[in-house]
């Protein structure tokens, strides 16, 4: 089942209280226990939408991502364009962490500066508004 999941950056040296400002909208397929479905994810790859919002910086928009290779043998990613290689976001383990509100997962930015987030909200994805970006 496809999930709206928003992460916000969890408290940082450079952000003692964390930021509002700064995280991602994940549209992705969770399983029962919130671990991302790779199963499910075959087969709505086109629904699998991410907006990445970062003060001070427009916003991104991408898509979720899973490759082979990396930790666990395989790495979710964030693919902002596909026709240019480069531009993905890793993330740290997510096949291992739960999207649950109150959790945290780590991402690595374009630069490779990992960042981490707190998982606040997780909502069942309507089917329609989950179609409306294919």
């Amino acid at each position: 089942m496809l999930y709206h999941v928003t992460l916000q950056l969890a408290r940082s040296r450079e952000f003692p209280e964390g930021s509002l400002r700064h995280g991602y909208e994940i549209t992705a397929p969770l399983d029962a226990q919130g671990h991302l479905n790779q199963e499910e994810w075959a087969g709505k790859r086109a629904y699998c939408r991410v907006r990445r919002f970062w003060a001070g910086e427009g916003e991104r928009h991408g898509i979720l991502i899973h490759r082979p290779g990396g930790s666990g043998g395989a790495t979710w990613m964030i693919d902002y364009n596909q026709d240019r290689p480069g531009d993905e976001e890793a993330g740290y383990r997510l096949h291992q962490h739960r999207f649950a509100e109150g959790e945290y997962v780590t991402i690595q930015d374009d630069d490779e500066k990992p960042h981490t987030f707190q998982v606040t909200s997780v909502k069942q994805a309507e089917p329609a508004r989950a179609e409306e970006h294919p």
